[in-house]
């Protein structure tokens, strides 16, 4: 009897050691094997079938090296940069599995005064330094043959981007030369040589706009007539920038452009700032005529009304008005996120655009073309006139009447184009017959403003000791270098959407809020109009009064303001126990999802353990 407890004990401590080998041995052959589940809503790690056709059409090895600092330090920064490390070395494995042999990952340590440091600068990475004047490496570069693309600092701040950035680093070391984009406008985008007959009369010349400047870091950027009958050959994206007056040639040859293959980027503009002739006291200036691309658009299935702009009161804006006092401006707009694409690459990363006098895109895409709504308004808006717009903001704030429609402000065409032009070239009959439709699909995008582009309303000039520097006030000119640089680079790369984010919001919570806010206003109005109502029955009172009774309430008037005191005093208790309910609903909704976030998984957990147990004791017993 006595041996049953120590054959038992052997048993068990023999039974763990078995299942220790076979859990370490389980280990070491599953480590082999970089395949993973991807159980996310969003699919966040999981490879987009853009980057694996990118990777697919490999023919020479991609080699990536991936400088990490290693350290002891462990400070908070450097821990985090860590964990962030190692997402992307998990990134990277799954390019190199579905590259199939053609890309290879190098992961090297630069510390100071290393092989590694001296390679690191070599390939263009920079090490980052941390508050804690630690100098921290997070790079990488890829190269093939004799070509090579480094990004220098992996920033944790852009993890949704992450696959975009490498898939594009890909596509540029495979095709090095820079591709061609032109510049179609009316505007002096390019600037404006200066002319000394006129310097004498204290005019100067004007630098290139923004754009231009950062376009030319990436991509040789040529200008385009806008009386142009053909599009070169060698340009691969258009930007159409205020086409104010285009000819129907011109658009002709835009749209044999966009057949053949071509990308365009179109800003059009019912009401443009930037083509200014005459001076107001408010504004400063009567915008020119609008401009469009009607043939094109009406193709497509979509109108701009010139005579329109966008109004909205959760977007509008504060302007310099008469003598310098701030004015509303509903028509002058700064989306914020709530209006903004977060899913597509070419606005995933922008929070605020700015839109002056924006027009609305409508209607609907013909047979062949798909249309995905890149800046939109909130439903508080209205399409009003653009003249009454820049010339008072406050009278249409007073008129305003939301029209409970979300209007499209940017958006990205997709699919097989058909000729906006079927009789041919305009004017001519004896003309070789141009392209009917596109043989593959292609993208276009569509913004209904150009005022967006110009230094003025996105770039803001700071005073430092090295002179005048220009920052971003927005996202406006992101926004137009992300759809250039996509555009422009493997077809493939636009079908790699961003990176997901795990962020979890208490939408339910949010709804309740939202809910008890919107009953909240609508209690705050009725008191207003109450207090409107009851000002004016005051006032009506006091036109009754006799002679020498001007600062003596009737006992009428008396009746009337207590009745008023009384009204607001209990719409103020209701505010008051609403908000209570609503804090106590929310309290309990967040009280119930941490008590399940805690203690569901040990409860479970314990559970299991106490039915095995029950099991394991019921099935000795039957012994």
């Amino acid at each position: 009897m006595k041996s049953k407890p120590l054959e038992t004990l052997l048993y068990s401590a023999v039974g763990v050691a078995a299942m220790a080998i076979i859990v370490i041995a389980g280990n070491i052959v599953t480590s082999a094997f970089k395949q993973r589940i991807d159980l996310t809503k969003e699919q966040a790690y999981t490879l987009s079938p853009g980057t694996r056709a990118i990777l697919k059409k490999l023919d020479t090895t991609v080699k990536v090296r991936l400088y990490v600092t290693q350290g002891d330090a462990s400070s908070p920064e450097t821990v985090f940069l860590r964990g962030y490390a190692r997402k992307i070395e998990d990134l990277l494995a799954e390019y190199r599995q579905a590259a199939n042999g053609k890309l290879v990952v190098e992961k090297l340590d630069p510390q100071p005064d290393s092989d590694a440091e001296d390679s690191a600068r070599l390939d263009g990475v920079e090490g980052e330094m941390l508050q804690n004047g630690e100098k921290f490496y997070l790079g990488l570069s890829v190269s093939i043959i004799d070509s090579k693309q480094a990004i220098p600092f992996l920033a944790p701040n852009r993890e949704r981007q992450l696959e975009y950035d490498l898939s594009r680093a890909i596509t540029r070391v495979v095709s090095p030369d820079k591709p061609v984009v032109g510049i179609m406008s009316p505007m002096p985008v390019f600037g404006t040589p200066s002319n000394p007959m006129m310097a004498r009369m204290g005019q100067q010349g004007s630098q290139p706009w923004a754009l231009v400047t950062e376009l030319k870091n990436d991509f040789s950027v040529k200008s385009v007539p806008m009386d142009s009958e053909k599009i070169d050959d060698d340009v691969k994206v258009l930007i159409v920038i205020h086409p104010r007056d285009i000819k129907d040639n011109a658009q002709y040859a835009i749209d044999q452009f966009v057949l053949r293959g071509g990308k365009l980027i179109a800003y059009l503009d019912p009401l443009p700032l930037i083509d200014s002739k005459e001076q107001n006291q408010m504004f400063g200036s009567i915008p020119n005529s609008g401009s469009n691309l009607e043939k094109l658009m009406k193709s497509w299935g979509f109108a701009l009304d010139t005579s329109k702009v966008v109004a909205d009161l959760n977007y509008k804006m504060q302007l310099g008005g008469r003598n310098g006092q701030p004015q509303e401006a509903p028509a002058f707009l700064s989306v914020t996120a709530d209006g903004i694409n977060g899913d597509d690459i070419v606005t995933s990363q922008i929070d605020n655009i700015w839109l002056p006098f924006a027009g609305a895109i409508t209607g609907t895409p013909v047979a062949g073309l798909t249309m995905t709504p890149l800046i939109k308004s909130t439903k508080q808006s209205q399409l009003v006139d653009g003249f009454m717009a820049n010339l008072s903001g406050e009278n249409v704030i007073k008129e305003f009447k939301p029209s409970l429609t979300e209007y499209i402000l940017g958006m990205r065409l997709k699919g097989k184009f058909k000729t906006a032009f079927p009789g041919g070239k305009p004017g001519e009959t004896n003309a070789p017959a141009g392209l009917k439709e596109s043989a593959q699909e292609n993208n276009v995008i569509v913004f209904a403003d150009a005022d967006m582009l110009f230094d003025n309303f996105a770039m803001r000039q700071v005073q430092s000791p090295f002179g005048n520097m220009a920052m971003a006030m927005n996202g406006n000119l992101n926004m137009a270098q992300n759809a250039v640089e996509q555009l422009a680079g493997d077809n493939n790369l636009i079908g790699v959407r961003s990176r997901a984010v795990q962020n979890r919001p208490f939408t339910v919570v949010k709804k309740m809020q939202a809910e008890a806010e919107s009953n909240y206003r609508s209690k705050i109005k009725d008191m207003e109009e109450s207090l409107a109502e009851t000002q004016r029955q005051l006032s009506e009172l006091q036109q009754k009064k006799e002679k020498g009774q001007r600062f003596i309430l009737s006992p009428e008037q008396q009746a009337a303001l207590e009745t008023f005191r009384k009204k607001e005093s209990d719409v103020k208790i209701k505010l008051k126990e609403e908000r209570k309910q609503l804090r106590h609903d929310i309290d309990a909704l967040e009280t119930r999802l941490k008590w399940f976030n805690i203690a569901a998984m040990p409860l479970l957990v314990s559970l299991s353990g106490i039915g095995l147990a029950m099991f394991k004791r019921k099935k000795t017993a039957a012994r």
